[in-house]
Order: structure tokens, then C-alpha cells, then sequence
């Protein structure tokens, strides 16, 4: 396989957007097959690689769930603004100190079996911040303001503003799905899905847009690169967007007939289409792959707005859709066996951006660029696991969740890791990262499923600690801290 050009550009600088034009041959398969070896859901095809680490062992599983569990306490906060009631998992107490939407979402799913009142707080904390038209800001500043130093990269009308005028992946309602409510029973969340769909639905296909690269989580990810050019994130001119952006109200259709650049993101749409699931609305996953699925690579892309470009930059975004009950498990099978397993199944998987690509950032760690450039998150891991599971491919998810325990246990709960030594960088005591309890609750079925069919109110297993006992015994077959600036997550 040949590499992308992390770019997204031809030799001759064009923006790639056409089937001749990158770097990856067309699969053999032709439009819409895969490689696939195995016929049917139960018949994964034997991993690439041979040479798996072994099991992780009983003492390693306890201390990375144990660790996991004291972050899960020591970064709970709770008050009151305004005679608004707020509780949340600050995702790190020194560097992230605030409510992030999706970060809340993540760490109430993560304490969802052992602290149940807890996760739907923190749910509750999200929509106590909800706007009256139905609007839930990126991030919400409950009890300080924002920094001055910060001002100039955050999405906000004021200092003192309780958030920010942007949005994250809106993964609310799958969220409180997965944390044993109905979200059909809470008229707000069909509140903040009328607000994305009257704002964020662009072409009439209910896909979500944004408008600048970190509502998306994944602020300096190198498929950004040429779509906001100088102005993307940790670049210098990233401020002159935010006050672009600003000065148009950060309302997507006006960025767009000003000439843009908004975006229809896969990871974003991913979790929109989750939540429109968890309600009960239709999903949005034929949308998804009509527009945003790759035949000939066999991978998803973005597309951009008004100019009609689809960078061809492969990250670990372009997988994210394995995480969709729904998506056809030919493509399923398709991004596994021709992208996964060569590429992404590192000592510590899922890198944001496979090693052997271009793009990916030498020194991870050492630098706020290198953010989604590389390093391997929680967050990305999971919600790969989650497809693997669907699909049977046993090996892999254990070799993913395995290479989460081992790294946990030994480097602590940190933003990111290096995907090829396991060094932790970036925030210590990072929230999400204890994600890895559900990778250890041997909860499969439910996992096979995103949590999605489960009944509201019925019961899930007890405690993780069955599941960590049955993960010590499992043997599958495959697989000094420094601290780094950090974005606006």
C-alpha cells in the first residue's frame, strides 16, 4: 500500500479529491467489496500478526483498573453556579478543570457500572448548561472563568460566558442510553437534536457540519491541514479563525456563504448517528456512507464546504464508523482486514495516525502539534474495540484492549501514549482513559451492540470485577512521565 500524502495535495499541489489522484491503489474488490476471508459475522479472519504479546497478566489488569477507579474519584467535582446544581469528572484536575462535552459523555459511560448516580450527574450536569433553544456548548465553565491566555483559542462571546459557542460531537443521547435511561423520556435531548438539525444540517441529509477543527475532539488531527490551511488548530492564524468565526456568529450557514471552510466530519457524524439511534430517530448511517464512504480506497473521508473536497488523509477517523451496529458489515470487514490490522493493531493501539503514514509526528509528546498526529487516545481505542467485537474479531480486540491494560498499568492514566513505546504524555489523570473498564467488564454482547439495544433499566453486570477476572484468564491469540502543552480539547 502505498502512503496518502498527509497533505492531501498531488505533486503539483492540487488538493486531492479525485480517484486518480492519491496515493492508495483501488482494492482488487472493486466497488463495495473487500478482502474479506470470512463470510459470515462469526468467522473473523486470523490476524496478520502472528507474533501477539502475551496475555496481560492478573496483576496487571488490577492495577490498571485500580488506577482507573482513584482517577474516577479524585476528578469529581460538584457545586452550584447560579442556582444551577453541576457534577462532573473534570477530565484532568490541573490542565482541564472545566466540563468538556464529549469528555462527560466518555467518563460517564466509563463509571456507568460502578457508580451508576454518578454517571447520569454528570449527564444531568450537561443538559443543566442547555440553552433554552436546545444549545450545549463544546465546553462549560461551571465555576472560573475562562483564562485570559486562553481567550484568544476559545469559542466564547466573553470571559465570564458559561461556554463556549461551539459544539462536540453531539453524543449525548447515546450516552444516556448507554447509562441506563431512556432518552426518549427527556424532552431536552429531543431539544439539542432540533438545535443541530435547524443549525448543523446543511444538504438536507441530516448529517452534522462543523465549523472549525476542534469541534470535532480532534483539533489538530493532520486531516485538517488543507481545509484550514494556516488557520487550523495550533497554527499561528488559528485565533484569526476563532474571531472569523466569532464575528459570524459561529453559525454554520453563514461561515459557509462567506466562503467557508465547514466540514460534514465522519467521527462527528459516528456519534450523531449513534445519539439519533439511542432516541429513536432514524439513523443516519445510510447518510453516512452515501456521502462520506470511500469505494475505491475502502476508507470514510470528510467533505468540505462550498468547495466540494474530500482530503484523502488516512486517521484513525476514517475507521471510526466500525463503531455503528448498523454499518454493512461488508465495509466493516473492508476497513479491518485492509487498514486495521496492517496498520493500526500498535503496541498501544489505535494510533491517530498509523506510523508508516505520512503525517504521522516524530517526537509525540514534546509538542502540541503532535496532538491526533500519532499518539493513541482511550476514546478511539473503545470505540474501535466496539466494532471489533461486532464483527467477531476476537484477536484484535483483545490484542486492543489487552495493549490498554499493560500500558495503564505501568504508565497511569494519561491524555495519550505513544503508540510504539507506551510512553504517556500529555494530562495526568486523564478521565476518559478509564474507559478501559468497559474494555474489562466482559460485556460483549452489549459491546457487540454499542449499548444500544439494551432495554433502559435492564440490568448490566454488577461490578467490573467479574469482568477482570474473566479477562486475566482470557488468552487471545494476538496481541519516565513527561508532561506537553496541550490543546482545547
Amino acid at each position: 500500500m502505498n502512503p496518502i500524502d498527509p497533505h492531501g495535495k498531488t505533486p503539483d499541489g492540487r488538493i486531492r479529491g479525485s480517484a486518480d489522484s492519491t496515493g492508495l491503489p483501488p482494492s482488487a474488490g472493486g466497488e463495495g467489496a473487500g478482502s474479506s476471508t470470512a463470510s459470515s459475522r462469526g468467522a473473523a479472519p486470523p490476524s496478520a500478526d502472528a507474533d501477539n504479546p502475551d496475555p496481560v497478566t492478573p496483576e496487571e489488569v488490577d492495577r490498571a483498573a485500580t488506577r482507573a477507579r482513584a482517577v474516577l474519584d479524585n476528578n469529581w467535582r460538584s457545586g452550584t453556579r447560579k442556582g444551577r446544581d453541576f457534577a462532573y469528572t473534570r477530565p484532568s484536575p490541573i490542565r482541564y478543570p472545566w466540563q468538556w462535552y464529549w469528555d462527560s459523555c466518555f467518563c460517564a459511560m466509563a463509571r456507568r457500572r460502578e457508580d451508576p448516580g454518578r454517571a447520569q450527574a454528570e449527564l444531568d450536569s450537561l443538559l443543566g448548561a442547555q440553552r433554552e433553544d436546545g444549545f450545549i456548548g463544546h465546553t462549560i465553565f461551571w465555576d472560573s472563568a475562562v483564562h485570559w491566555h486562553r481567550l484568544p483559542f476559545y469559542n466564547v462571546l466573553g470571559r465570564w460566558s458559561l461556554h463556549t459557542e461551539t459544539i462536540q460531537p453531539p453524543m449525548l443521547a447515546w450516552a444516556w442510553r448507554v447509562c441506563g435511561r431512556d432518552p426518549a423520556a427527556e424532552p431536552r435531548l429531543a431539544l439539542h437534536h432540533a438545535w443541530i438539525r435547524e443549525h448543523r444540517h446543511l444538504e438536507g441529509d441530516d448529517l452534522v457540519w462543523i465549523v472549525q477543527p476542534d469541534e470535532s475532539g480532534l483539533d489538530a488531527s493532520p486531516k485538517f491541514d488543507p481545509i484550514w490551511t494556516w488557520r487550523a488548530h495550533a497554527r499561528l492564524g488559528f485565533p484569526l479563525l476563532v474571531h472569523r468565526n466569532r464575528r459570524l456568529g459561529f453559525d454554520a450557514r453563514r461561515i459557509r456563504d462567506a466562503g467557508g471552510p465547514v466540514v460534514c466530519e465522519v467521527l462527528t457524524n459516528v456519534l450523531w448517528s449513534l445519539s439519533c439511534q439511542a432516541l429513536g430517530e432514524p439513523s443516519v448511517t445510510p447518510a453516512l456512507v452515501d456521502r462520506l464512504w470511500d469505494p475505491e480506497l475502502g476508507l470514510f473521508f470528510d467533505e468540505v464546504a462550498p468547495s466540494g473536497d474530500r482530503p484523502r488523509i488516512v486517521t484513525w477517523a476514517s475507521l471510526s464508523p466500525l463503531a455503528l451496529p448498523d454499518l454493512p458489515e461488508e465495509i466493516g470487514r473492508r476497513m479491518v482486514e485492509e487498514h486495521l490490522i496492517p496498520h493500526f493493531l500498535t503496541p498501544v493501539p489505535i494510533p491517530s495516525v498509523p506510523p508508516d503514514m505520512p503525517g504521522y509526528a516524530e517526537g509525540i509528546g514534546r509538542w502540541i502539534r503532535a496532538y491526533w498526529r500519532g499518539p493513541a487516545w482511550a476514546n478511539s481505542a473503545w470505540l474501535i474495540w466496539l466494532g471489533l467485537i461486532r464483527l467477531g474479531y476476537k484477536r484484535e480486540a483483545d490484542r486492543v484492549r489487552d495493549g490498554w491494560v499493560r500500558v495503564v498499568a505501568r504508565e497511569g492514566l494519561r491524555e495519550f501514549y505513544d503508540p510504539l513505546t507506551g510512553e504517556g504524555h500529555g494530562a495526568r489523570k486523564f478521565g476518559w482513559t478509564c474507559l478501559i473498564l468497559d474494555m474489562l467488564a466482559g460485556d460483549e454482547e452489549g459491546a457487540s451492540r454499542s449499548y444500544l439495544s439494551r432495554t433502559p433499566g435492564e440490568g448490566e453486570p454488577a461490578s467490573t470485577d467479574a469482568g477482570h477476572r474473566s479477562a486475566s484468564r482470557r488468552e487471545p491469540e494476538g496481541t519516565t512521565d513527561r508532561d506537553a502543552p496541550s490543546a482545547g480539547m
